[in-house]
C-alpha cells in the first residue's frame, strides 16, 4: 500500500498527537472516534466500486485516512464534508487541490448528483445521515457504523433487531454487511464493535406516495412492538379492516405483531393511507 499524504496520521499515537496539535477533543456524546488502520480504510475505498472520475462524497473527513485511501484507489473527483473547521483546515493542508473540502453538516449539505457517498459515521449521527441518503436515492453508500446499527439495517422480519430502520432501508436499497472492525482500530477506542456496510439503491424501488407517511406508519406500529396489530392499526385509521384489506394484508393480520410483516406490507399500508 502506498504511504499516506504528509500530515495524515495512521497509528493511534499519531492520531492522538495530531488531534492534540489541532486542539481537538473527540466528543463522547457524538461517538467520535478516528480510524487508525489504513487497511480498513482501503477496504472501504475498494467497496465504493465506481468509475474513477465519478463524484465521490466523503462524510466526516476527520484526519484524512479514508480520503487518502480514496485517492490511492484513483478517484479524482472527491469532495469531503467536515463539520469542524480545524479538521477541515488540516485536510486542505494534507491534500491541497486533490480534493474539495466543504465545511458543513452532512445532514444539510447538497448532495452532488449521482455521487457515491462514503464515510466513517459518528455513532450518534449515523442513523439520520443514512436515512437522508436513502431518501435522496444515493446510488451507492459505503459506511462504517456501530455494528448494532448495521445489523438493524440488514435485519429480516422476526423478533430482535428488525424494525423501523430495517424497513425504511430495505425498501430503497440492497444492504450488504462486510467486515467487523474492533475498537483497537480507532483512537480513542470505542466501547463497541463497528461494521463496514454498503447500501446500493434499488433499480426499481417501490413507489412511495409519501415517505413522511411511510415513516409515520412504521413509527406508530413499532412504538409498541409487542402488541398485536389489531391494537395498533386503529391508531392510524378509523377503518382498520378496510385499510388492511386494501393494503393486501393477510386475513389474520389482527393477531400478528409488526415484526412479522415484511417491508412491502408497510409500504402498501402507507400508500393506502395516503
Amino acid at each position: 500500500m502506498e504511504t499516506a499524504p504528509v500530515g495524515v496520521p495512521e497509528s493511534p499515537a499519531a492520531v492522538a498527537e495530531a488531534l492534540g496539535s489541532l486542539g481537538f477533543r473527540p466528543s463522547r456524546r457524538r461517538g467520535q472516534s478516528f480510524l487508525t488502520d489504513p487497511f480498513v480504510a482501503d477496504a472501504e475505498a475498494a467497496l465504493v466500486d465506481r468509475p474513477r472520475d465519478s463524484p465521490v462524497l466523503e462524510v466526516g473527513g476527520g484526519l484524512g485516512i479514508l480520503t487518502g485511501a480514496l485517492l490511492r484507489r484513483g478517484y479524482t473527483n472527491v469532495t469531503v464534508v467536515e463539520i469542524d473547521g480545524r479538521l477541515a483546515r488540516h485536510l486542505r493542508t494534507a491534500f491541497g487541490e486533490r480534493v474539495q473540502v466543504v465545511v458543513g453538516d452532512a445532514l444539510d449539505v447538497p448532495l452532488p448528483e449521482g455521487a457515491a457517498v462514503v464515510g466513517n459515521l459518528p455513532y450518534a449521527a449515523a442513523t439520520p445521515i443514512l436515512i437522508r441518503l436513502l431518501k435522496a436515492r444515493v446510488p451507492r453508500v459505503v459506511a462504517m457504523v456501530q455494528n448494532e446499527v448495521a445489523e438493524r439495517l440488514a435485519a429480516t422480519p422476526g423478533p430482535g433487531t428488525y424494525g423501523r430502520l430495517s424497513i425504511l432501508t430495505q425498501l430503497f436499497a440492497e444492504v450488504e454487511l462486510f467486515r467487523r472492525v474492533g475498537p483497537a482500530s480507532f483512537q480513542p477506542r470505542p466501547a463497541v464493535e463497528s461494521r463496514i456496510l454498503t447500501l446500493t439503491a434499488r433499480p426499481d424501488p417501490l413507489a412511495v406516495a409519501s415517505v413522511e407517511r411511510l415513516e409515520e406508519v412504521v413509527r406508530v406500529l413499532f412504538s409498541s412492538r409487542r402488541k398485536q396489530l389489531g391494537n395498533l392499526l386503529p391508531r392510524l385509521t378509523d377503518d382498520p379492516d378496510g385499510v388492511a384489506g386494501r393494503a393486501g394484508w393477510p386475513e389474520n393480520w389482527r393477531h400478528l405483531r409488526p415484526e412479522q410483516l415484511p417491508p412491502n406490507a408497510f409500504h402498501a399500508l402507507a400508500n393506502t393511507l395516503s
